[in-house]
């Protein structure tokens, strides 16, 4: 059997570089050497594309003072990488691309874009889906008319920050307290606060307006916060995990919490009333076909006392760190990391056949 060439890309230049150099040593471990030749390329948090020789390397930090720059090619008839070291040039050949990047300039549709012009394969949601996920407005107004439960918002643009009572005001209108504030594009919950009257609510926004120019003002849901992991291939309906629940170790799962608290815990399938499971598997799938997902998803969710779901997000390319749920639920639905990342690596190829 003839080698695939395999690029997998990590770091970026998000919020969640470090997620992402977490998450690709899970992938890099459980991609299968004998069917796969894989040139590792890291991405500083300034941008710069950098050729990446071992795991070692990703683990200790190193491969960001190395000497073999990489660009990838938007050329079409090239299907490559380029690696440059001092006047030297040589075009690598790549039969498909993991591009294993969380946040902005990864998950957003920017990466996928740039492949599509390349003409390679990649794991994992196209330009639409990457883009309409990663920003929670534009994927609260698909969900709308999905006829999926969501937490009520008010949308907020930076350019209105500057006078922050009117804003207090309209936010004021409709819920009331506590909120939850949070940048319409942005992962593990960067620049996510929970605000329990006006003055905490004004530093909120500020704090959101940071990290996008699109911030929503949420109104609290009280429910477990539970979490489906979904793949699918273009054609064929989506699957669905069973499902996890997240016991945050802080009053609601920020950064810290998620990857640095040791007392948040994870639990699959949890006892959840009133057939919630189901619902929450049901719905997850909608979001992902709505959203035209492929490849991978984790869809998240609240699930009140009552049973009722209630969709909180998307993520189109999930953690992959020892802790991250969608390994582990598939993991619990009897498919090993090994060959979870074999399907998604050949779901890749499929979808130039499609």
């Amino acid at each position: 059997m003839d080698k695939k060439s395999a690029v997998v890309l990590f770091g970026g230049q998000s919020s969640e570089h470090i997620v992402s150099c977490m998450s690709v040593l899970n992938v890099i471990n459980h991609i299968n050497k004998e069917k796969y030749d894989l040139l590792l390329i890291g991405i500083t948090e300034e941008g710069r594309w950098i050729k990446t020789n071992s795991i070692e390397e990703i683990e200790d930090g190193t491969w960001k003072g190395g000497s073999v720059s990489a660009i990838l090619s938007p050329d079409a008839t090239m299907k490559g990488v380029i690696l440059l070291e001092g006047t030297r040039a040589e075009l690598v050949h790549a039969d498909v691309v993991f591009p294993v990047l969380h946040g902005l300039f990864g998950e957003d549709g920017t990466i996928q874009g740039l492949l599509d012009l390349a003409g390679i394969p990649y794991v994992g949601c196209g330009v639409l889906a990457s883009a309409v996920s990663m920003d929670k407005l534009y994927t609260k107004i698909i969900v709308d008319d999905l006829g999926v439960k969501q937490a009520d918002y008010v949308a907020v643009m930076r350019h209105e920050l500057g006078d922050l009572d009117p804003v207090a005001d309209k936010v004021e209108k409709k819920f009331s307290y506590p909120v939850f504030v949070k940048p319409s594009n942005a992962g593990s919950s960067k620049g996510v606060s929970r605000a329990n009257d006006r003055k905490e609510l004004k530093n909120a926004l500020l704090l959101a307006g940071e990290h996008d120019r699109k911030i929503l003002v949420e109104e609290m849901i009280v429910g477990r916060e539970i979490e489906c992991a979904v793949f699918g291939e273009g054609n064929n309906l989506p699957e669905a995990s069973g499902v996890g629940e997240i016991l945050a170790a802080a009053e609601f799962y920020d950064f810290d919490a998620k990857y640095y608290n040791s007392d948040s815990k994870t639990v699959v399938n949890p006892e959840l009333p009133g057939g919630a499971a189901e619902k929450v598997r049901e719905a997850a799938k909608a979001v992902f076909q709505a959203v035209d997902g492929y490849g991978l998803a984790r869809v998240d969710f609240f699930v009140k006392a009552d049973g009722t779901v209630i969709f909180n997000e998307i993520n189109t390319m999930p953690g992959f760190t020892a802790i991250s749920m969608y390994p582990m639920l598939w993991e619990a639905a009897g498919v090993t990391k090994g060959e979870l990342v074999d399907r998604l690596m050949e779901s890749a190829m499929n979808r130039c056949q499609q």
